[in-house]
Order: C-alpha cells, then structure tokens, then sequence
C-alpha cells in the first residue's frame, strides 16, 4: 500500500491536447476533399455531366461553317474532358482552304474553333482551271481569283516549282497596303533571280530575285512617285527609273 492515500503506482494520465485534434480533423477534412474530387472527376469523365452542347467556330470567311463541324466530329455526349483538342485542330487544318486551327474547351459545355484561311496571293491558269497561290507556296483552290489578286507568268507554275515559290515569296515580303497601294496586276518570273511586277497603271518593278525583298519593299513606294515606266530595285541602294 503506498503512503499518504497517494495513487496507484503504474497509473498513467493521458492528456489530449487541443491541437493534435486540430491536426488529425484538418488530416480528415484534406481526405474527404480529395476523395469528393475524384468522385467528381470520375463522374465528369465518364458521363455525360460536362457533355459538349455548343460549337463555336471564329475566323471563317471563305469556308463554310459546316464544312468545319463536318471535320471536327465532335461525338454526342462526349464529355469535355475527353476531347483530344489537337487531334480535333488537325482535322481541320487538312481542310484545302485552312492554313491552321486551334480548339481549345470553354468550360461548362463549348468547344471554340479558331481558324486561319488560306487567302490568295497569287493565281496561275492551267487546262484544269485557275489555281490559287497561298503565301506558303500551297496550291489550295482551282476557282476564279478574287479581285486584286495577281496572276503568275512562269514557264512550269505550281507549288513545288522554285521559280512560282520565288515569285510568291516576293509577292508575301509586299505589305498588304502596299501591295493594293501598287495594284499589281501580274508577276512575271522567268527564274528566281528575275522576277517583275507588272502594275495595272502599265508601269513594271523590276524586283530580281528574293533577297533584299524587305528593303526593296521600303523603296519601291517613294520611287514610283517619280515618272519613269521602268523601276528597277533589283539592288535596293542603286535603283533606277526609265
């Protein structure tokens, strides 16, 4: 028996603090919320909770609208989360008239198309019809040009021929302004390093070949200011007016 009614020996007080209860309902609660979620996710995934419902499609002018839907096959009650964007961007983009396109999801229930057309910078005539010139060389349509676009006077035209994808090139450094500001009504190119711009006024740009083209673009405007029929800028640093 121990003295003075003091208490058993081997007898233990347990102590439960505040904090370490704190931490194991904050251990919980973090659990709780990351089971919800992937509950959520799960169901999200795999029904139709964040199904597609609307297409948005942005940039289109020449392409028809359905002609996109068409492409994209975005399948019924697909959920949001199981789209494959880029694959989808592809689709589109090996539409003959698209240079490229971007899908992305808007949250709850749209996907959004953005698309870049392919617009003409030159055309070309051919037994089969008349071939529209991208700026990257793509041949992308046989129908009529629009108007101000020039036409490629070339001995072989086509999209894998050097001397049209020169003569594009050329044709790409112009500035759009610049290029209505001339009013080029055809291009001849009889080789990389000899091509003209033929101007609706009947004057001629002698351009040359590709290099320079940036600066030969500066010059060009503020010398047909000057009368003359013949402009040469083949070397933008010498040019010449006849």
């Amino acid at each position: 028996m121990s003295e003075g009614g003091g208490e058993d020996a081997g007898s233990e007080d347990v102590t439960y603090r505040p904090s370490a209860w704190r931490s194991r309902r904050v251990r919980l609660g973090a659990l709780v919320g990351v089971v919800v979620l992937i509950a959520f996710g799960l169901v999200a995934y795999f029904t139709p909770l964040l199904s597609v419902r609307t297409v948005r499609v942005d940039g289109l002018a020449a392409v028809p609208e359905q002609q996109v839907l068409d492409a994209l096959r975005v399948p019924d009650g697909r959920s949001m989360l199981r789209l494959d964007t880029d694959a989808l961007a592809e689709r589109v983009a090996h539409l003959p008239k698209v240079r490229s396109a971007r899908v992305q999801r808007v949250f709850p229930s749209t996907v959004r198309v953005t698309v870049v057309e392919r617009t003409p910078v030159l055309y070309f005539d051919s037994p089969d019809g008349t071939h529209l010139l991208d700026c990257d060389s793509v041949e992308f349509a046989i129908e009529p040009p629009g108007p101000g676009v020039p036409k490629l006077i070339t001995d072989h035209p086509g999209g894998s021929d050097p001397v049209t994808r020169a003569a594009v090139a050329v044709m790409a450094a112009i500035p759009i302004p610049l290029r209505d500001q001339l009013g080029v009504g055809a291009v001849v190119a009889r080789s990389v390093s000899d091509i003209a711009l033929e101007l609706r006024d009947g004057r001629t740009v002698v351009w040359g070949g590709t290099a320079d083209s940036a600066r030969k673009a500066a010059v060009v405007g503020p010398l047909l200011s000057q009368p003359g029929k013949v402009f040469d800028v083949t070397s933008p640093n010498l040019v010449t007016v006849k």
